[in-house]
């Protein structure tokens, strides 16, 4: 089979790096999110990667339980930062060479970005991870992953979750919930689907960004994506 992506961006969540705990890093995911994608890297795939911080930190948890929305936001995308250093070093670990780039200013932690960077480091094969979100309060790391496979001109942004695609509605709550294999990004504001936020959804429409759902705690699915396996939902 062939590769049907050259250059991805991948996004993946916060809390499923927790696995079977309740907070933090999971070492039995994070060694199984390295090795599936040291998997496609080893095909010859250009990754970019946007990991959230929910298993720490949640800007909006924080700002609900009284903190300064501003303040609780940074905190997340410091989040955000940890989780990628950890992913870099079991990457690093496996033999795959990763450089994590931060939103925001924090050598030696990670490098600055810049989108030239960013190229250079996935045309050197370098697994690139884009930590601290946008660098701006009120947006999700939703968001930033959008904003970046953009600016990568990656050809698809791939939605790593618990699920294995978007469904008419949670099928963790409604057994009857039916999965779409295709579905419009129209279709998904009218039917008021929580797939992503409604700005990273805009950005990926008004850019002509697909993005493709599906079930990355599954061993072996990343894989099964890049070579073009039907097994999540695909918005267009």
């Amino acid at each position: 089979m062939e590769i049907q992506f050259k250059r991805i961006l991948l996004k993946l969540s916060g809390e499923s790096l927790m696995g079977e705990k309740q907070y933090g890093i999971d070492e039995t995911r994070l060694e199984e999110y390295a090795a599936q994608i040291g998997e496609i890297a080893a095909l010859g795939v250009q990754i970019g990667i946007v990991i959230g911080g929910g298993n720490i930190f949640r800007g909006l948890t924080g700002a609900g339980k009284g903190f300064d929305r501003v303040k609780g936001d940074q905190m997340g995308m410091l989040a955000t930062v940890i989780n990628s250093l950890a992913l870099s070093s079991a990457l690093e670990k496996r033999g795959v060479k990763a450089r994590v780039l931060t939103a925001i200013r924090m050598e030696p932690v990670g490098e600055f970005y810049s989108k030239q960077k960013a190229i250079e480091s996935l045309e050197k094969g370098e697994v690139a991870i884009f930590s601290g979100g946008t660098g701006n309060p009120f947006f999700t790391t939703d968001t930033g992953s959008s904003l970046r496979a953009i600016e990568i001109e990656a050809d698809v942004m791939l939605k790593g979750t618990r699920v294995d695609g978007i469904y008419t509605a949670d099928p963790e709550k409604d057994p009857t919930a039916k999965k779409f294999d295709k579905i419009s990004y129209d279709e998904i504001y009218n039917r008021n689907l929580k797939v992503m936020d409604l700005t990273a959804t805009t950005m990926c429409k008004e850019n002509n960004m697909p993005i493709y759902v599906f079930d990355m705690d599954t061993v072996g699915n990343l894989k099964k994506v890049i070579l073009g396996e039907k097994i999540g939902t695909l918005v267009f």
